[in-house]
Order: C-alpha cells, then sequence, then structure tokens
C-alpha cells in the first residue's frame, strides 16, 4: 500500500513531470583518434573493420557553401569492435579498401540521401543501408534532425555548430573532429531504438522497401535549366531578362567550377538578378550597383557585363521561356482552371491521404510522393480501377507498402470527375 499522500484534484491534473534533461556528449568514449590520412593507417582501419562486428556507422562532411559541387571532406565510420575512424578523402581519394572490408554489412547512415553521392565518388557504395532520418519519419517521430532524434530516444544532446563549417579546412581543429566523431558514436544505438519502434508499429517492411530504394535509385540527375533555381528569378518578367540572368549564371558557375568555390561567393544571386534589372549600358553602370563596386567583383567586371551583353543579344528564338515545359502537370493551383475535374480528383486525394497519414503517424509526403499524386490526378489511367491506378503507382515508383496503403483512396479519387 502505498504511503504517499492522496492528491488533491489541482495536484491530479497537474501537467505531468517533464522528462529529465539530456545528457551532453562532450568527448568521444574512446577518445578522438587521430585522422587517417596516409594508406598505412587506411589499410590498418579496414582489417579492425573486417574484424569487427554488427552495423558500420558512416558519416560524411561537406563543404557545402564554400566549394564548387558537393565533395566529401571527411568520411567517418565506427563499428563494433572496430572503434572510430577519421577518414581523410583529400589525400586519400580512393576508398575502395574500406568498401572491400565493409560491403557486406548494414550501412547506417542519417539522411542517406545527402551522403550517398559524395561517399559513392570515393568508392564507397553500400549494399544495404539503415537510414535514421528516414526511419524516424516512419516511426512518426516529429522531429527528425539528428540531434532531435538522439536526444529523443537516446536521451543524449550532441553538439551543434559545426554542420555548416568549411569542412574543406586543414589542419581540421580538433573540436569540428569530435563533433565528427560524435555523430557516429550514437547512430548504431539510435538505429536499434529506431528498429524497435518500427518493428513495435509494424513498420519494418515498410522500412525495408524504403532503404532498398534509395540504393535502387542511384544518384540523382543532373537538374534541367538550373539557373532557374536563381533566387529572386520570378521577379525577371521578360524573357530578355531570363536570357541574360541565364548568360550571367552560366558565366559564374564556370568560374566557380575552376577555382573551386561556391558559386553564392563568386556572386549573390541578388547580385545578378539585380545586374539584370538594373539593364547596364556599359561597365561603369554595372560598377554603380552595390555588390559590384568590390574589389573583386571591380576585377571581374569585364566578365559579368560581358555574359550579361550575350544574354541581352540573343535571338529572339533562343531565349528562354517563362517557364520550363516539362512533362508533369502544371501548378495545383491552376487546375481549377484548367480542369475542374481534375481539381475534384486531387482534393478528394489530398483528403483521404491525409487520413492515411494521420493514422499511421507517417507524413504525407512519405505516404507517397507528391509528384506521383499529381501526376495519377492530372492523367488517371483510362478504365481507372484499382488494377489500372496499382500498374500507375508502381510505374511511378511507389513501393508496394504505399501501394497497399494507398490504392482505394486514389482509386476513388480517379473516379471522381
Amino acid at each position: 500500500m502505498s504511503t504517499e499522500p492522496t492528491p488533491s484534484p489541482a495536484e491530479d491534473a497537474a501537467p505531468e513531470e517533464s522528462s529529465p534533461p539530456a545528457v551532453p556528449l562532450l568527448a568521444p568514449r574512446d577518445g578522438l583518434p587521430p585522422v587517417i590520412e596516409t594508406s598505412t593507417q587506411l589499410v590498418e582501419y579496414a582489417e579492425a573493420l573486417r574484424d569487427g562486428t554488427g552495423p558500420v556507422a558512416v558519416d560524411a562532411e561537406r563543404a557545402s557553401g564554400y566549394r564548387y559541387g558537393q565533395k566529401a571532406y571527411l568520411v567517418q565510420m565506427r563499428r563494433n569492435g572496430s572503434g572510430t575512424g577519421l577518414i581523410d578523402p583529400v589525400p586519400l581519394p580512393d576508398l575502395s579498401v574500406i568498401q572491400g572490408a565493409v560491403a557486406d554489412a548494414e550501412w547506417v547512415l542519417h539522411a542517406a540521401n545527402q551522403d550517398l553521392p559524395c561517399l559513392a565518388e570515393i568508392g564507397l557504395v553500400p549494399r544495404r543501408i539503415f537510414d535514421t532520418e528516414l526511419a524516424a519519419r516512419l516511426a512518426g517521430l516529429p522531429r527528425v534532425g539528428l540531434g532531435a532524434v538522439v536526444e529523443s530516444l537516446l536521451g543524449y544532446s550532441l553538439q551543434k555548430g559545426h554542420s555548416a563549417a568549411d569542412w574543406s579546412t586543414r589542419p581540421l581543429p580538433e573540436e569540428w573532429l569530435v563533433y565528427a566523431a560524435l555523430d557516429v558514436e550514437v547512430l548504431v544505438d539510435l538505429r536499434d531504438a529506431l528498429a524497435a519502434i518500427l518493428d513495435e508499429q509494424g513498420k519494418t517492411e515498410w522500412a525495408r522497401q524504403e532503404f532498398e530504394a534509395i540504393l535502387a535509385a542511384g544518384p540523382p540527375a543532373p537538374r534541367a535549366d538550373p539557373w532557374r533555381r536563381t533566387s529572386g528569378v520570378h521577379g525577371l518578367r521578360s524573357r530578355r531578362q531570363l536570357g541574360m540572368l541565364r548568360s550571367l549564371w552560366e558565366a559564374r558557375d564556370d568560374m566557380a567550377r575552376r577555382r573551386d568555390i561556391a558559386p553564392g561567393r563568386v556572386l549573390p544571386d541578388s547580385a545578378m538578378v539585380s545586374a539584370v534589372q538594373a539593364d547596364p549600358v556599359n561597365e561603369g553602370a554595372l560598377l554603380e550597383l552595390p555588390v559590384f563596386r568590390g574589389r573583386a567583383n571591380r576585377r571581374l567586371v569585364a566578365t559579368w557585363f560581358g555574359a550579361i551583353a550575350r544574354g541581352k543579344a540573343l535571338p529572339e528564338t533562343e531565349l528562354p521561356l517563362h517557364s520550363r515545359s516539362g512533362d508533369g502537370p502544371p501548378p495545383v493551383n491552376r487546375w481549377a482552371d484548367r480542369d475542374p475535374a481534375a481539381a475534384t480528383r486531387m482534393q478528394a486525394a489530398r483528403a483521404g491521404l491525409a487520413e492515411i497519414s494521420e493514422k499511421h503517424s507517417v507524413p504525407v509526403e512519405n505516404v507517397l510522393s507528391p509528384d506521383l499524386v499529381r501526376r495519377i490526378m492530372w492523367s488517371p489511367p483510362e478504365l481507372r480501377d484499382a488494377a489500372t491506378v496499382a500498374a500507375a503507382l508502381r510505374a511511378g515508383g511507389a513501393r508496394e507498402w504505399q501501394v497497399e496503403l494507398t490504392l482505394a483512396v486514389l482509386t476513388e479519387a480517379a473516379t471522381r470527375a
């Protein structure tokens, strides 16, 4: 029998006590290992990985915002019995010896899509993965960033502040290396905690299919018309202005690639858009614009003005269209005017998918690709029955768990109008 006093109604209605504060992780449990910079060190660590057991935690650090492209500037790995390895891929651009040691193991990554392309460039290609970010989405966690998931499930708080650092810096500061080592130190424990939740929720097979789909997809295809992603491009009204922007973007991209500098550090998007809108008549007029007054851009003024002039001189037939032609449907907000029946189908599909999302605690974009939903509702199969809708889903890359979960809703929506 309890000897504690009976709570009063007011006490009984009081909110539950908050969970204990997270324990900060400040240093790797085995100490900070030296950075692997030589072939001898690399082979030794590969042997240690080969002798280890269980999944392999993998992470990579890039220099986004500082360097051109998305190459890896540090690779972190950890396996039970092997310890943590911090590998510098600058002097060691071929990590195939590591690949040979762990190719058959399950690799644990957080947001695998971000790291797999740069890992493949240096010879690291997993055959099986467990993506803790995607697993957290499927498990219905409210926040899926690494720090938030580690704090929620493991009770630890990770250091912040270095993920956006310039990892091409050499030598790398010790505090950055500690941050990098701690990221992989928690990944396998996090994988186990998430796997238990998915198993309890009956979503283990969903996760397996999602992880396989990531590997099957391979690297993303190059973007068509990447210049259209310039921030502020929607403020340009004419095709002539778009032609000038495209020419200026191409000149900046060429220079950024040659110098291995992030394009935005060569010339900000806002400066390109402002220059196009100002339509300078000569180099002097371009130099009057704020960003172009700096020493670096004064030296490059001939390059920038020449690019603008080339775009301005393009024949009408070579000017870009206002929007890129594609094989997909138009923006959904235009459907009511262009095809009211399609708008009705889309409204029904969205409502049904929202219910599925809430019922299973999975974000609606993970229940099914929004682009695939748009395509099927804009151009539904001719027969519009379960078999044809299922075929359309599979042809669009939907996994079997997604087909099973959404087929009834989408078939019903497709027959609305």
